[in-house]
């Protein structure tokens, strides 16, 4: 495979540094379902595996891996609890934006240290919680109204706001402090190695005055 790249945040792809060769290594993307990820690295080599807790999402990733020929397998749970794979199983774990689906990030990144080898490398994108602070419709109209408070979750919304804010599909939203985003992994064994910002497309407000997301690259240490 020639040139690739992957995108875990708003726009930007992350470097390509921060993967390295993944030829024959065990990659794991974590709540990384709907074939964004998972067939660019197995088509660059890599053995891949795509844990989500969507069955329609990780169909995307069976259907466009059939429609290239590609091996990808798809395990179906919670990115809290990895009990089905073995301690040091991958090489290297790849975390688009999702921990925002969940209550309580810190033991995502737990359980990502155990089934890492020795100098795996975890690549996460987290949303930078100031996303979560202000009044949404106010914003749209160009407003910054502080309303919430970080940690952020959707629940802590009045019922009749949470109905029109969320609607029928949406999935619960929770901002997580940058303590349990970053901090967290370090608590959790890892050594960050790198970061970077990111932010939405288009005319999103928000992203016109500060960085939106946040990609972060940590390992394990070897031995």
């Amino acid at each position: 495979m020639g040139d690739w790249s992957i995108r875990l945040t708003g726009t930007q792809p992350i470097p390509r540094e921060w993967i390295g060769d993944v030829a024959n290594q065990n990659v794991l993307c974590l709540a990384g379902g709907g074939g964004h990820q998972g067939p660019i690295l197995a088509a660059a080599g890599a053995n891949v595996t795509v844990f989500d807790l969507s069955e329609q999402q990780l169909a995307i990733d069976t259907r466009v891996a059939d429609e290239n020929n590609l091996a990808i397998d798809t395990v179906i749970g919670d990115m809290r609890d990895l009990s089905c794979f073995a301690d040091q199983t991958f090489d290297l774990i790849i975390n688009p934006c999702s921990t925002n689906f969940c209550p309580d990030v810190l033991p995502v990144w737990r359980e990502a240290f155990r089934v890492l080898k020795n100098g795996g490398r975890l690549v996460a994108g987290v949303i930078n919680p100031i996303n979560y602070l202000f009044d949404a419709p106010a914003m749209d109209r160009g407003e910054f109204v502080v309303k919430h408070k970080i940690p952020y979750s959707d629940l802590d919304l009045p019922a009749e706001e949470r109905d029109v804010t969320l609607g029928p599909e949406r999935p619960i939203d929770f901002g997580h402090t940058l303590a349990d985003l970053l901090g967290g992994q370090l608590e959790a064994g890892f050594q960050l190695t790198d970061l970077m910002e990111d932010r939405w497309g288009g005319d999103d407000p928000l992203s016109e005055k500060i960085a939106t997301f946040i990609a972060t690259r940590a390992v394990r240490p070897a031995g």
